[in-house]
């Protein structure tokens, strides 16, 4: 095989249509088409309409990113693309796509994790970045801790048991009345806002988090206020949960730190865009004497140049490529018993 590699990545997991091309270690391209506005007016996002938008704009995007690279179809040595998790119909665009790619230039294709893709983003922003690290990992639909032991070796050491933060963002979002992506809007409003309110942390046995009870702690102290005829200070709700919903993942991340001696973190997925994260990894990896990196915003959200890294990793570690049976799994996790 030639050298540099170039890999074609491909990311529909969600609501944005994604296409990267990354030649050796550098990323040539990286176009996303996002739904954002067409699942707005809905308050979140439609499956069936996103899995119709991803089949309109999947070939284009595609296109657009080999264009932008200054690479044809024949230059593509491998192609990547996220098979889980995500919504079932749009992530079948993705790979159906991938392995017609796959199967006409007879090339490897690889089938990425989409958690792993978020925690490979890192490697984009950060070329020192090494193994040993802890990814945390927060977004829409996965929060956790990831323990990562080299390039193709990830094992899951924490995770909530219910909504993501991602989601808790969202539902608290909508229960406040603001629009849909909520995170993004209470990062904002909670910067005016003053974390005041008590909202009790949810932590289940061995470390486990829960972000469905703190999101019913949110809707029940908005309900009494409303029994109440009690004002709500909407800036001081957005800025009181999203301390409480960040510092439980953050103290699961350290109490990791603690248990390994490992220092090296990085933040992972679309809410590790979220400051105060931002800000309290830096504080506490400041305070354990740690080194804490994140991926610039556009790496945050759901984008294809992280799955095309991850790929790209599999492809130098000798991982399997997948076969052309390959099948989107909309529940998909990192499997592996804490070290």
């Amino acid at each position: 095989m030639k050298e540099p590699t170039v890999v074609l990545g491909i990311e529909t997991s969600c609501d944005e249509t994604s296409a990267a091309v990354l030649v050796g270690d550098e990323l040539k391209s990286n176009i996303i088409s996002s739904q954002i506005e067409i699942h707005r007016r809905f308050g979140g996002v439609v499956p069936e309409i996103a899995s119709r938008n991803h089949l309109t704009a999947i070939l284009p995007v595609i296109d657009e990113a080999l264009t932008a690279a200054g690479v044809t179809r024949g230059d593509i040595d491998a192609v990547a693309v996220t098979y889980g998790a995500g919504l079932v119909g749009a992530l079948l665009v993705g790979v159906s796509a991938a392995k017609a790619l796959s199967y006409a230039l007879g090339v490897p294709l690889y089938a990425v994790n989409h958690i792993e893709a978020h925690i490979a983003a890192n490697y984009i922003s950060c070329p020192a970045l090494k193994p040993p690290f802890l990814a945390v990992v927060a977004s829409g639909g996965h929060t956790g801790i990831v323990r990562v032991d080299g390039l193709n070796e990830f094992t899951l050491v924490s995770t909530t048991v219910d909504d993501a933060i991602g989601e808790a963002f969202d539902k608290v979002a909508r229960a406040l009345g603001l629009p849909y992506p909520g995170g993004p809007i209470i990062d904002k409003l909670a910067r005016s806002g003053n974390a005041s309110i008590e909202f009790i942390s949810h932590k289940k046995r061995g470390g486990e988090l829960s972000y469905s009870g703190l999101k019913t702690a949110v809707v029940n102290y908005l309900h009494t206020q409303a029994q109440r005829g009690a004002a709500v200070n909407v800036e001081d709700v957005c800025a009181s949960f999203q301390k409480t919903a960040v510092d439980m993942l953050i103290d699961a991340a350290f109490a990791e730190v603690r248990r390994t001696g490992i220092k090296t973190l990085v933040a992972a997925g679309g809410v590790s865009a979220n400051s105060y994260l931002r800000e309290k990894l830096r504080a506490e990896s400041e305070r354990y004497g740690c080194t804490a990196t994140y991926p610039p915003l556009s790496l945050c959200t759901d984008n294809a140049a992280m799955v095309a890294r991850r790929g790209a990793d599999m492809l130098k570690g000798g991982v399997a490529p997948a076969g052309l049976d390959l099948n989107a799994v909309s529940y998909l996790k990192i499997k592996g018993e804490a070290k």
